[in-house]
């Protein structure tokens, strides 16, 4: 993702490490990953209050990381008018290939709105 973090604060690895993780590592991966891309610095900063107010599995829905993952991918695709290629795209500014991109939103239910429809 072009970034490099060089340090992970103690406090934040006791808490992913002690995390459930329903997701699996799937869900470890994306959560690392989206820290990663709001990091702004070389220290890793995971938005571990996500991880304290997650909603119950079984009340329906996504989880609080998946939800927040959605709103930024939305966010930037609003910026670049819904372009996902190219080096002016989506994909680009979120750090990560356009397929995956791609594959994430049809995993997150993110769909194009149609014309006239843009908030």
């Amino acid at each position: 993702m072009n970034r490099h973090i060089t340090s992970f604060p103690q406090g934040t690895l006791k808490v992913l490490s002690q995390w459930n993780w329903p997701g699996n590592v799937r869900e470890l991966e994306n959560f690392i990953e989206r820290a990663v891309i709001l990091s702004t610095g070389s220290v890793l900063e995971a938005p571990l209050s996500e991880l304290r107010s997650s909603p119950d599995p079984s009340a329906g829905g996504g989880s609080a990381i998946e939800e927040s993952e959605r709103r930024l991918i939305v966010k930037v695709l609003q910026e670049v008018d819904w372009v996902i290629g190219g080096t002016a795209g989506a994909a680009v500014r979120l750090g990560m290939k356009r397929t995956s991109l791609q594959s994430r939103m049809k995993r997150l239910g993110i769909v194009r709105p149609k014309v006239g429809s843009r908030a």
